[in-house]
């Protein structure tokens, strides 16, 4: 009987984990709220009903699915957090995450779902999940030396939040290298970390650059600008999919009629303000450009212009990882366009490097960096609102300018 009985549960929990893998790929794929039980059940060759069984809503099935990348995380975040130094442990995190992405390609490991949608989903999973991903940011900083005074725990929570998101975004990156690859690009992510990006004794000493907007320009004709001024900030709170047409009305205290008088669509908005987003990051690079002065002072000017906008804007830039949800036919023409943003920089890296004025790093992986962390910046919001200005673009910049590691 005893036999029995364990067999009996050795088949439930192998074909939960089974819908658990279905429903991470379709969330990783098309969103929280694009993940349907009639996908999922498809994939694992069962009928609805039988989905039912395990998870009686689509959405505690995809809160399992989150709660199992959380413990995955918080598990390597454990064991690297028992090693002797902040170097060891952002390594031994870094060489995990790699050590996953290469088990996940060759199927040797199961699936991990992109947190990024967990803000799609409704209260009170949404705010459960998102208090574990708290505490877990929390066991990060714990990671560096913060010391007792305020800018130290200031240095702490920037580094622990640019490890994070740096390490969550590298999934949409690294597909361009082979597992074969992976030894070199985890040393030279690394070699960002630890140094950044600015060469030995260069200052943080940004020019704040001023960006005519006037010159960027919607593309459907007659659409009111606080449309995507509203959507941006819904879509950066709440996801692609959380982020509905009835909320960005009334956000903007209209009717869906009048919604829909100037759209047909929200995926027409939603790919408006990535376009005025990216337009932006554009001005502000070739505006460093034109600024002169050596490219570590154009490129350090480029990001603390743009974490400017992202911590105190009232129109921040929308964040990356809303592509995640787009429908499969836009989503690579605008990660197509990220990509274009992320070359630019590793362009203005490659002309610093040639000077002698940005660090020897490679490029391509530094660039993402940047980009991940000017991206995120925009969750610091209230903790940049905290400090005077300087300080709070100072501590989030000169991180990525000298990496995780530097205490001055």
């Amino acid at each position: 009987m005893d036999d029995l009985a364990s067999a009996k549960t050795a088949r439930f929990h192998e074909k939960r984990e089974r819908i658990l893998d279905a429903a991470t790929v379709l969330i990783n794929r098309n969103g929280v709220k694009g993940m349907t039980f009639v996908d999922v059940a498809q994939m694992v060759d069962l009928n609805t009903t039988s989905i039912t069984y395990y998870f009686k809503r689509r959405e505690l099935l995809a809160a399992a699915v989150l709660e199992r990348a959380l413990d995955r995380i918080e598990s390597a975040i454990r064991r690297a957090g028992e090693l002797s130094t902040p170097r060891e442990r952002v390594a031994a995190l870094v060489a995990d995450s790699f050590a996953l992405q290469a088990g996940i390609r060759r199927r040797e490991e199961r699936p991990i779902a992109i947190l990024s949608d967990m803000r799609a989903l409704s209260e009170p999973l949404r705010g459960e999940l998102n208090a574990r991903y708290v505490e877990m940011v929390r066991a990060l900083r714990g990671f560096f030396d913060a010391g007792e005074d305020e800018a130290g725990k200031a240095r702490a929570m920037v580094r622990a939040h640019v490890l994070v998101q740096n390490l969550f975004w590298l999934p949409a990156w690294l597909d361009r290298y082979s597992t074969g690859d992976f030894e070199r690009v985890e040393r030279r992510l690394m070699e960002v970390f630890e140094h950044g990006i600015a060469p030995e004794g260069a200052p943080w000493a940004p020019q704040m650059l001023a960006i005519d907007e006037s010159a960027l320009r919607t593309g459907i004709e007659g659409m009111p600008d606080n449309f995507m001024r509203a959507a941006t900030g819904l879509i950066n709170e709440r996801g692609y999919r959380g982020a509905s047409v009835e909320q960005i009305a009334s956000e903007l205290n209209v009717t869906k009629g009048s919604f829909y008088h100037h759209l047909e669509a929200k995926d027409d908005l939603v790919l408006e303000c990535f376009g005025r987003s990216y337009g932006r990051v554009s001005l502000v690079q070739r505006a460093a450009a034109n600024a002169g002065g050596d490219h570590w002072r154009q490129l350090s000017s480029a990001v603390a212009t743009l974490l400017d906008v992202q911590f105190f804007s009232d129109f921040p830039l929308l964040r990356t990882t809303a592509l995640q949800a787009l429908p499969g036919d836009v989503r690579a023409d605008v990660m197509d366009r990220s990509n274009r943003m992320a070359r630019r920089f590793a362009g203005m890296m490659m002309d610093g490097i040639t000077e002698g004025t940005v660090r020897a790093v490679d490029p391509l992986i530094a660039s993402q960096v940047l980009m991940g962390a000017i991206n995120a910046a925009y969750d610091l919001r209230k903790w940049a609102t905290g400090m005077k200005r300087e300080a709070a673009i100072a501590h989030y910049g000169s991180t990525l300018a000298r990496g995780l590691f530097d205490d001055a």
